[in-house]
């Protein structure tokens, strides 16, 4: 399968690639990037892109299956239009061109809570990008939506404190569907999924995604 990916240089993006690169059900990753990440490999490629302009790349957006694992917090956004704009809009945006040009898969990481009725606002966006996508009609949509995920060596202090909190009240037993999930786990299961779910949509909930 040839893949495609938007959000390639986050944590949980980077991952992903390595998962691909290394699976042998894959033979070709393209990843979307601002500018180049200077990783090399015969299977993997690279197109510049200007996220504001998807149609000047759109002849690249032809594979089999895409992966959106893109993402920012509000606080690198700036603000709650910003967040929407990088969220939303760009993968919303790559999906229908993605579809248009006869990519039939597409697995996206969304997030625990997503609604497009929530009066939460992350959640209220993510719910309405999921909507959006599975709206497209690709032949399977593949919906993520897990917890806290657990970046490696993460520099954000609020994120080292919740996961061990999070750690030590599962090791008591208590809420264990909301055990931190390493992004390196994440990856290997979005990689998978195409394979492992069949045709049509499926929304993978917080509590199913370990078990994937």
């Amino acid at each position: 399968m040839k893949a495609l990916i938007i959000g390639a240089t986050g944590a949980t993006g980077k991952d992903l690639v390595k998962v691909l690169l290394q699976d042998h059900g894959y033979t070709e990753v393209v990843a979307f990037v601002r500018r180049s990440s200077g990783l090399e490999h015969p299977k993997y490629s690279e197109v510049i892109t200007d996220f504001d302009k998807l149609e000047e790349v759109s002849e690249s957006i032809k594979g089999d299956v895409w992966f959106s694992c893109l993402g920012t917090t509000l606080k690198a956004a700036g603000s709650k239009e910003k967040q929407w704009q990088i969220d939303h809009d760009i993968p919303a945006k790559f999906a229908a061109i993605a579809k248009r040009n006869g990519v039939s898969r597409a697995v996206v990481v969304s997030a625990y809570g997503a609604s497009a009725t929530s009066k939460v606002f992350y959640s209220k966006l993510k719910g309405t990008l999921d909507e959006h996508i599975a709206n497209l009609g690709f032949d399977q949509c593949l919906i993520f939506r897990p917890g806290f995920l657990l970046r490696k060596d993460t520099d954000r202090a609020s994120e080292r404190f919740t996961a061990h909190v999070l750690k030590f009240v599962n090791s008591l037993g208590l809420i264990r569907k909301f055990r931190p999930l390493p992004t390196s786990i994440l990856a290997e299961k979005l990689a998978k999924a195409p394979v492992t779910f069949g045709p049509g949509k499926h929304v993978i909930e917080l509590d199913q995604v370990f078990g994937v």
